[in-house]
């Protein structure tokens, strides 16, 4: 792993990669987050091609850049990350590119701060953006725009493409909250591993509860285990999640502890929060990530997921959704 020195210096010594290549030749795109690169991909479609640093699985609150992460940055053409904290100090190593190559906080241009959750700790505000799907839709103007600059032969095709996928994440806001709804408001109560779901509870009209708070750096402490046990206890909470990128002890015990108190709960699936799914599964991708969480939560707390809208039946037939 590389230090926050190195990166630093590394990026103040770079040259800029002349951006006037031949125009066939794709625009070479970085993205921290698959949240991020997915939706880059689509917008840019065969005029860019996008690597994405945090694969599946990884949480980007532990994230240290790595010798081939910064290769990859030196051919960059284009650097997309969220920002608002996100990437920890990778924000400022990106900072200093942005000095060199064209860098873009997507969050921080494209969602006002006045719509951030904020918090008591070292982050002040939430970076969980893309769970509330109408709040993280306001990056696709961003990023077109962006994309647009990088590849200006692409610039219809860029908005036209934006303008497709803004439908498809309206529709996906919409069967979202339909779904959720359909979950008896006495179990309407999210119990995860870590504070990922908090725009999702304020846009959806479901209440939330992490064990540990926005950030992983930290384990869980037993006082928290026991009140969050407390919590499902009191509330009769009939299932709990895990999530991709969090070892499962911390909701494995407070499993063991609300069922030693005399209530039942199960394990209702593994969600995703800082990272997205496998690739070449529905989840690897950020409709498919929100629909996998949506289904599972409302399947495990008694809800029923509601029909797909026409705008998402090409998306569903691609990944053989029903």
């Amino acid at each position: 792993m590389l230090s926050r020195s190195i990166l630093l210096a590394t990026a103040a010594s770079l040259s800029l990669a002349p951006l006037g290549a031949a125009a066939q030749e794709p625009v070479s795109v970085v993205a921290t987050v698959g949240m991020i690169g997915d939706i880059a991909q689509i917008l840019g479609g065969d005029c860019i091609a996008v690597e994405t640093m945090m694969g599946p699985g990884i949480d980007p609150h532990l994230y240290q850049a790595t010798a081939q992460d910064v290769q990859t940055l030196n051919r960059a053409d284009l650097i997309l990350y969220s920002g608002y904290g996100l990437e920890g100090q990778l924000g400022d190593v990106f900072a200093r590119y942005a000095e060199r190559v064209p860098t873009l906080a997507v969050s921080e241009a494209g969602i006002a701060r006045d719509d951030l959750i904020t918090t008591d700790d070292a982050y002040g505000v939430d970076p969980h953006l893309w769970m509330d799907v109408s709040l993280w839709a306001r990056i696709v103007p961003v990023m077109a725009a962006q994309l647009s600059e990088s590849a200006p032969d692409c610039a219809a095709d860029i908005a036209a493409n934006a303008q497709a996928y803004e439908a498809q994440l309206a529709a996906l806001d919409d069967w979202t909250r339909q779904t959720i709804a359909s979950i008896p408001q006495t179990q309407r109560i999210l119990v995860t591993a870590h504070d990922a779901f908090a725009y999702y509870g304020r846009a959806y009209d479901i209440e939330v509860a992490g064990i540990q708070g926005i950030s992983t750096q930290s384990e869980a402490a037993i006082a928290d285990i026991r009140q969050t046990a407390d919590l499902i206890v009191e509330r009769q909470v009939p299932a709990i999640f895990v999530e991709s990128t969090i070892n499962p002890r911390t909701i494995q015990a407070v499993s063991e502890a609300a069922n030693q108190a005399g209530q039942p709960v199960e394990i209702g699936g593994e969600l995703f929060s800082d990272a997205m799914g496998d690739p070449a599964t529905a989840g690897g991708n950020y409709i498919g990530m929100i629909h996998a969480n949506t289904a599972a939560i409302a399947t495990a707390l008694g809800g029923t997921p509601a029909p797909l809208p026409a705008a998402l039946a090409d998306w569903a037939a691609q990944w053989s959704i029903e």
